[in-house]
């Protein structure tokens, strides 16, 4: 590298903020061969002259566009490189790249929207799935309410990714369980049977739809089953009585579990 004492090039630190790259990189590229200043002061210092700045500029927009550093070598320095080849496979690898952050960001609006509106689905959509009874006004009821919870946040996160057809699924499970409920209550199975044991069960399964539900979290659930009035008139309206029945086979298996159903907080 010749010596000169003559200022006719860019120092190190000039360059680093014309090209907005570090200091530390420019160095890398000094040591390793990729991009070497071609000039030097009498003191020793490092002068990038315009040629320099060039090859910097390509090494600079070759790096943006994804290219490592050695393809980056091979472009520049390879005369018989195939540039437009490789550029066209970066181009392939940076669609497929907005492609994916294009699904991801769809992913997070919906995530958003769940987080401040519980569900993903038009009024008809409700409608269709959960009946004509349903109250379109329900889901943001119940985020004025619980939208602090860390299960309304389990619950947004499974919203996020059901498609109306999951969401029939799942009423499609609600209402097989609360015709199970009433066909045991006629039947005249007593809290504790295994039959009601196995209901219990059933319930935390198909609760599992919105968030999971500890025993004691149920035996909480039950009592809001009996003693909150839109609760309590659902349930009873499918058979008299059938939310206090609900609550009491809870508690049994709660305490069948060891829990004292008195003492029972949600957790």
């Amino acid at each position: 590298m010749p010596d000169t004492t003559d200022a006719g090039g860019l120092t190190v630190g000039q360059v680093s903020a014309r090209l907005g790259v570090t200091v530390r990189a420019l160095h890398h590229w000094d040591e390793t061969g990729l991009a070497r200043p071609s000039l030097r002061t009498a003191a020793g210092y490092r002068l990038y002259t315009a040629a320099d700045l060039e090859r910097l500029h390509r090494v600079v927009v070759y790096r943006e566009l994804g290219l490592g550093l050695d393809r980056i070598r091979a472009v520049l320095d390879d005369s018989a490189a195939d540039v437009p080849g490789a550029l066209r496979a970066q181009r392939a690898q940076i669609a497929e790249r907005i492609e994916r952050l294009r699904q991801l960001d769809a992913g997070l609006g919906r995530m958003i929207d769940a987080h401040e509106r519980g569900l993903l689905l038009t009024p008809g959509q409700q409608a269709a799935v959960f009946g004509p009874g349903w109250n379109p006004d329900w889901p943001l009821q119940a985020r004025r309410r619980y939208g602090d919870t860390r299960q309304w946040q389990q619950y947004a996160e499974r919203s996020a990714s059901r498609s109306p057809q999951e969401w029939q699924e799942v009423a499609d499970d609600v209402a097989g369980f609360e015709r199970a409920l009433a066909e045991a209550m006629d039947a005249g199975v007593a809290p504790g049977d295994p039959e009601a044991d196995r209901l219990v069960e059933r319930h935390r399964e198909v609760f599992a739809a919105y968030f999971p539900l500890t025993r004691q979290m149920q035996v909480c659930l039950g009592r809001r089953y009996e003693t909150d009035p839109g609760f309590a008139a659902h349930y009873d309206g499918i058979r008299p009585g059938l939310a206090t029945w609900l609550r009491r086979i809870i508690d049994a298996g709660a305490r069948a579990h060891g829990i004292d159903p008195d003492t029972a907080a949600w957790e």
